[in-house]
C-alpha cells in the first residue's frame, strides 16, 4: 500500500485494526522465547499498539516504527508519556522510558539501526501489505535483523477472494517462502476467529483465522541497500 493510504485511514479515524488491549497471543507466547532483560525488540508497523507497553514492562528496549505522526501522538498522549524528540535520517524519534518510537518509514531502516534488536514482534506489518511488498518487506527489514534474532509473527488467513485488504490473508505456505530457509519458522497457535470479528462477517468473510508463529534467525543477515 502507498504510505499516503495508511496517513489517510489514521487521519479518517479507520483504524479498525487498533486493538484497546494487549494481544493475548503475544502474552501467552512471549515468555517461551527467553529473551534477556534490556533485549532490544523491534516492533514494524506499531501505530499506537498497547503491546509495546507490555513489552517494555517486562523490561525489554523496544524499538517501534510508525508511519503516522498521529499515530505517534496519541500512544503517548493515551499512555501519559511525555516524550523526547529527536531526529535522525531514520525520522523522528521519540523517546520515553525504555521506548523509542520513530515516525518513519520502515523501508528507511538499516543494518546500523537494526544490529542490537534482538527480538521482533509483528503483529500488523506483514499482513498490511500486499502480495508484492511482502518480500521486499522480509528481505528489506528481517533480512537486516542479526544473527540469533527470535521474534514472534502473527497472520490472518481467509478466502482473500471474498475481502480486499488490509489487512491481508497471508498462509503458512506464504510465510514458509517468505522466510526460510534465514528463519526457522514454527506454528505455535492456529485459532478460529470469525465469530469474534463481525466487520469480517458483515463484509461476507466465511473463514477467518489467526496463526501465531515462532520465528529463529538462523544466519548472518545480508546487507541490501538502502529503500530510500
Amino acid at each position: 500500500m502507498e504510505a499516503e493510504f495508511w496517513l489517510q485511514r489514521w487521519q479518517q479515524g479507520k483504524t479498525g485494526f487498533h486493538q484497546d488491549r494487549v494481544m493475548p497471543l503475544l502474552q501467552r507466547h512471549w515468555p517461551a522465547l527467553r529473551m534477556p532483560d534490556g533485549s532490544r525488540v523491534l516492533v514494524p508497523l506499531a501505530g499506537k499498539s498497547l503491546d509495546m507497553i507490555w513489552l517494555a514492562a517486562c523490561g525489554h528496549q523496544v524499538l517501534g516504527v510508525e508511519l503516522s505522526a498521529l499515530a505517534v501522538a496519541q500512544f503517548f498522549a493515551e499512555n501519559d508519556l511525555v516524550p523526547r524528540i529527536s531526529r535522525s535520517r531514520y525520522g523522528v524519534h521519540h523517546h520515553a522510558g525504555n521506548i523509542e518510537l520513530i515516525c518513519g518509514d520502515v523501508f528507511d531502516l538499516d543494518m546500523q539501526m537494526l544490529a542490537d534488536c534482538r527480538g521482533v514482534y509483528d503483529r500488523a506489518a506483514l499482513i498490511a501489505l500486499p502480495e508484492d511488498l511482502r518480500q521486499r518487506y522480509v528481505r528489506h527489514v528481517y533480512g537486516q535483523l542479526p544473527r540469533d534474532c527470535r521474534g514472534l509473527l502473527i497472520t490472518l488467513e481467509y478466502p482473500q477472494h471474498e475481502k480486499s485488504g488490509p489487512p491481508f490473508s497471508v498462509t503458512a505456505d506464504a510465510v514458509d517462502q517468505l522466510f526460510q530457509p534465514q528463519w526457522r519458522v514454527e506454528r505455535q497457535e492456529h485459532q478460529d476467529i470469525l465469530s469474534r470479528e463481525p466487520a469480517f462477517i458483515a463484509d461476507g468473510v466465511t473463514d477467518l483465522s489467526t496463526t501465531l508463529y515462532r520465528l529463529d534467525h538462523l544466519q548472518d543477515p545480508v546487507a541490501v541497500p538502502s529503500a530510500g
